[in-house]
């Protein structure tokens, strides 16, 4: 009867746990204004289709194969993205253990103990007041089941799940951030191998004019003043270079600590930037915040907040156990494994909270702030991903006038350089008017580089603001794989 009666409460136990209830709000991620489409993508965007873009490998679409072999080798040897690939995989252990905690636990035991009474103990006087030794041998299981009525072992879970999940799209956020990052380094690090060879031929022109000058200098023909004007060209255009070449040294450091090797173990030769960026669909607004990565980290830490919130509510109400006991005990190793040595127990127990002075409001409080302070960030996050789009958009719109417009005031400088120089050997300008023009060809030239490969970044930059093909899809139960 007894032992049907244990059977009964565990069937009382499994009914009042199916019928649990939680006390987490309902979660609904807050609305955000309704955009039709990006202000910045105007008619101009309508002109450059982008059907053949590439998703996921997003940097195949430029057609650089040195920048397809260093994105693909940057996840093998980037210590931030190892870092991240490890703190996902705690978040998402402790999504496990969390879980674990929602269902029964299971413990085998085993001892053998021999030992003595006092024979001043309490109570020696009933055994003759004498020391008795004797043995204990015991081996059994112990069941411990919290039964969940109010929730909140289930959102425990749910928050370390959705914590998991966040998790992953920061891992994610982190990824698509240091492939970015790598190639507006490699798009940098060839401007500045353009401008290096620019300048290097620039160099080779001003010393040829320098000895030219010279020369005429000594034929009697110009002045000192234009042989020291033509030699200040000259050092200052190899002052330049070596600044260039000082900043292409330190794109090429970069791209090496990107990849997780030391930089004078690595080199990446010479190449001048060449072609010109892809076009880049923005997308629609309204899926701008499912292909953002760490829109989702937001919205998923806000999900987390929101469960927790049901775990402080349930530190109000009382907390049930289910505990149970079954084995073997005796004082003597023949007959321990016996049916007469069997033992077993079971039952519930509980704990109704009554005093804590304004301990659990102050966790309910608490868990309320720190939902709203998530509400908040996801809020912010939004409206940065609406413009960081629009910013990139704006600045490929109005980089492609500039870019226009700078190539035109090159060919124009150049010309005026040549006719300046016609002038000087006709003898009917003086050698300011060479050094300022060239100055100013010089100029313009460097300046439809440094536009060019604000182009490219932006382009990149663009790819990053709408998500380089992620998706929020991807966090499906806290197991996403990056």
């Amino acid at each position: 009867m007894t032992a049907v009666r244990g059977v009964r409460w565990v069937a009382t136990a499994v009914a009042a746990l199916l019928c649990s209830c939680s006390l987490a709000p309902r979660y609904e991620p807050p609305r955000t204004e309704a955009v039709a489409a990006f202000k910045e993508a105007g008619d101009w965007m309508l002109s450059r289709p982008a059907d053949a873009q590439s998703h996921g490998e997003w940097w195949e679409a430029f057609g650089d194969p040195k920048l397809n072999d260093l994105e693909t080798r940057l996840n093998g040897g980037n210590p931030d993205l190892h870092a991240a690939v490890a703190r996902f995989e705690q978040a998402r252990a402790l999504a496990r253990e969390a879980r674990s905690n929602v269902f029964p636990t299971l413990n085998a035991n085993a001892s053998a103990k021999r030992g003595k009474a006092s024979a001043n103990a309490p109570l020696s006087s009933a055994l003759g007041g004498s020391p008795i030794a004797q043995n204990d041998f015991l081996a059994g299981v112990d069941l411990e089941w919290e039964v969940d009525l109010f929730g909140r072992l289930r959102n425990t879970a749910a928050a370390a799940r959705a914590e998991a999940q966040s998790s992953a799209a920061d891992l994610a956020a982190v990824q698509l951030a240091l492939q970015a990052e790598l190639a507006s380094d490699y798009f940098s690090l060839r401007g500045a191998d353009s401008t290096v060879h620019l300048l290097e031929d620039t160099l080779k022109t001003y010393d040829h004019a320098w000895q030219l000058t010279s020369n005429r200098y000594q034929e009697g023909i110009a002045a000192q003043a234009d042989v020291d004007q033509a030699d200040t060209q000259r050092q200052n255009a190899r002052a330049q270079l070596a600044a260039v070449r000082l900043e292409r040294a330190q794109f090429e450091h970069a791209i090496a600590v990107l990849m997780g090797q030391v930089p004078s173990l690595f080199t990446l030769e010479a190449s001048a930037l060449a072609g010109a960026p892809p076009s880049v669909d923005a997308g629609l607004p309204s899926t701008l915040l499912e292909r953002r990565p760490d829109v989702g980290r937001a919205e998923r830490a806000m999900a987390a907040a929101n469960a927790r919130i049901g775990v402080a509510r349930a530190a109000w109400f009382p907390v049930f156990t289910l505990s149970g006991a079954a084995g073997f005990e005796s004082i003597s190793s023949s007959s321990w494994l016996r049916a007469p040595s069997r033992f077993w127990s079971v039952g519930p127990a509980g704990q109704v909270p009554l005093l804590d002075v304004g301990g659990r409001a102050a966790i309910n409080t608490q868990a309320r702030a720190a939902y709203d302070e998530t509400v908040d960030t996801y809020r912010k996050a939004t409206l940065v991903a609406y413009q960081e789009v629009e910013d990139n958009l704006a600045s490929l719109h109005h980089l492609a006038d500039e870019l226009k417009a700078d190539e035109a005031a090159s060919t124009s400088a150049q010309s005026s350089a040549y006719h300046a120089d016609q002038r000087y050997d006709a003898g009917v300008a003086d050698y300011v008017e060479v050094t300022t023009t060239h100055a100013a060809a010089l100029q313009a030239q460097r300046d439809a580089i440094a536009v060019r490969v604000a182009q490219f970044n932006s382009t990149v930059a663009l790819v990053r603001a709408t998500g380089g093909g992620w998706s929020a899809s991807q966090l499906v139960a806290g197991r996403a794989q990056p």
